[in-house]
């Protein structure tokens, strides 16, 4: 089963946000705001058509998809104990994290899943 993306003509970061419309652009927003408060010194970069975040290599993304957004996390296996709804799959540790829009997610997880993610880049 092909996954979709929403495909944009980003170039950057600021460009993928404005490209996105309603519950997905409001979740990735909110993602990103977080992401950047706790965790300033990440590289963000538009990569692989979705946000990506960098600290001796990639160490989370934010992909929209046309029914879901995904908050994902190159070591994320070693973060369930935080969230245990992040799935195991792909390369490496990855987990990632299904939001849709009736999904309920805490500020508060966001913050300690960023925080926890870029300690394990170190």
């Amino acid at each position: 089963m092909a996954v979709k993306m929403i495909l944009t003509p980003a170039t950057d970061p600021d460009g993928y946000i404005a490209c996105l419309g309603g519950w997905q652009r409001a979740y990735a927003e909110a993602l990103r705001e977080t992401v950047r408060a706790v965790v300033p010194d990440f590289d963000e970069r538009l990569k692989w058509g979705h946000i990506v975040y960098f600290r001796n290599g990639p160490v989370l993304l934010i992909r929209a998809e046309p029914q879901r957004v995904l908050f994902g996390f190159w070591r994320g296996q070693r973060l369930r104990h935080i969230e245990p709804r992040l799935r195991p799959g792909g390369k490496y540790e990855m987990a990632t994290l299904e939001l849709r829009p009736d999904t309920p997610l805490a500020r508060e997880t966001v913050v300690r899943l960023a925080t926890e993610a870029a300690a394990l880049a170190r």
